[in-house]
């Protein structure tokens, strides 16, 4: 790999952890409940809506699974993200305390913190 390539595939690697940084915080922790410490994204708040919120909560899983291809992270990433996911979705199916462990699990997070530590070992 030549200088040019080896800049533009960090500048693509940087750029990706910020995306997965920028979405795990919007699906996980972009609000906070007022004079506590909890926090919350959208995929506690789409989780609320029966059925169909937990089914649009495991959409941010075929980025994940674009990183984790792109950057070549292997079967073992791949199995951590998905079961990450299926815990997020099957206590999610289970009502409101389905939606405290959501909240607690914090799914999109762990993923993206996945990608971004096998990212860097790939380095």
């Amino acid at each position: 790999m030549n200088g040019d390539d080896e800049h533009e595939l960090e500048t693509e690697r940087r750029r990706t952890v910020e995306n997965l940084e920028r979405l795990s915080r919007l699906m996980d922790t972009e609000f906070r409940v007022p004079g506590t410490r909890i926090h919350f994204g959208l995929d506690g708040l789409l989780g609320l809506l029966p059925g169909v919120g937990d089914l649009l909560t495991t959409a941010p899983l075929a980025y994940y699974c674009w990183v984790a291809y792109r950057f070549g992270l292997g079967a073992g990433v791949w199995a951590r993200l998905i079961a990450n996911q299926a815990v997020d979705f099957v206590a999610g199916l289970v009502p409101v305390v389905g939606d405290l462990l959501d909240i607690g699990f914090k799914c999109n997070k762990r993923n993206a913190d996945l990608l971004i530590r096998a990212m860097e070992r790939r380095e």
